[in-house]
């Protein structure tokens, strides 16, 4: 399959590596000058926990190959959008007149209403993600990420179509096993909110990494999720759907917070994705729109109002 990963952000890098490794091709599409910042290799320090818990790490430079300009006839199969969620409505609006005939797998936070986030792009072209992944890019330029197992896939009701077939047996060839939901317009708005949740904490302590080993933090992050999501409902989320999805958040938090506080600190993969973060701005971005869309829902958050101070963009602490 050709594959063209739309920028060159972590979770691009670390699963455009993978996908190549089984034998994919693949390019990366950068905005026009930024070929030659970039260079023709990525440095690698991944974490690759596919086939063992605790991971195997690869170092290295990786060749790549970079585009600047997309043309509508185009050869790819599918291209991978995985950008900042306040990112993707200018990335759909670029890619829609370019998207050719390739399948557009939406693999990163969103949220809008998925279909009116797409609604410019042919809608049976289109397919849905989620990584299981995260790092960041270093000052150095090394790229230090960890790549989980598992690789969440879904569809808005209803079985996946060819596309979305072809989309997830590509992702299985490279050694992901896939977690699906047919309500993945409710799972893409339940893990937002509990990015919100996590953030009112890691914001306050100034990084993700510094979660680790601070159980009444991470205490405090379960209960500001479990205030989201009476906001999940509100947009008309059944959270009796995704009952898996929430029980690290829904069980005795005397029990999940020290459990979650130990897994940030002493589980490689995990410890590699937080310690590794380097976009702040992402968080507070989605701690901001979480905190409007409960204002315009009037869905009380006590605990999230409480942080704002510490992710307000005219007052940022």
């Amino acid at each position: 399959m050709k594959i063209l990963m739309f920028g060159r952000g972590v979770i691009a890098a670390a699963y455009g590596w993978a996908l190549e490794q089984a034998g994919h091709q693949i390019e990366f599409y950068v905005r026009p000058g930024r070929a030659a910042t970039y260079g023709n290799a990525i440095d690698l320090d991944l974490l690759d926990a596919r086939r063992r818990p605790q991971g195997r790490r690869v170092t290295g430079k990786w060749p790549v190959r970079y585009r600047e300009s997309l043309e509508p006839d185009h050869d790819f199969d599918l291209i991978v959008v995985s950008v900042q969620h306040y990112s993707f409505p200018a990335v759909v609006s670029f890619l829609a007149p370019r998207v050719g005939k390739a399948t557009v797998l939406v693999f990163n936070n969103l949220w809008a209403e998925p279909l009116a986030a797409v609604e410019a792009l042919p809608a049976d072209q289109v397919a849905w993600g989620f990584p299981g992944a995260g790092g960041g890019f270093g000052d150095d330029g090394v790229l230090r990420a960890a790549l989980l197992p598992v690789v969440f896939m879904g569809t808005l009701g209803g079985p996946p179509a060819g596309r979305a077939q072809a989309v997830r047996t590509a992702f299985r060839q490279a050694g992901f096993r896939l977690q699906e939901s047919t309500d993945f317009r409710g799972w893409l708005a339940i893990h937002f909110l509990q990015n919100a949740g996590l953030h009112t904490q890691s914001l306050k302590l100034g990084s993700l990494a510094a979660l680790a080993g601070k159980p009444r933090n991470v205490r405090e992050a379960i209960l500001a999720t479990r205030e989201l999501l009476p906001l999940a409902e509100a947009r008309g989320v059944d959270l009796r759907r995704h009952r898996r999805d929430l029980l690290p958040f829904t069980a005795p938090v005397w029990l999940a917070a020290p459990m979650l506080a130990w897994l940030f600190g002493h589980f490689p993969p995990m410890r590699t994705v937080m310690e590794a973060h380097a976009n702040p701005e992402e968080l507070r971005a989605v701690c901001r729109d979480t905190l409007a869309e409960a204002r315009r829902l009037g869905v009380s958050v006590p605990r999230l109002e409480a942080a704002e101070p510490y992710f307000a963009a005219e007052n940022p602490v």
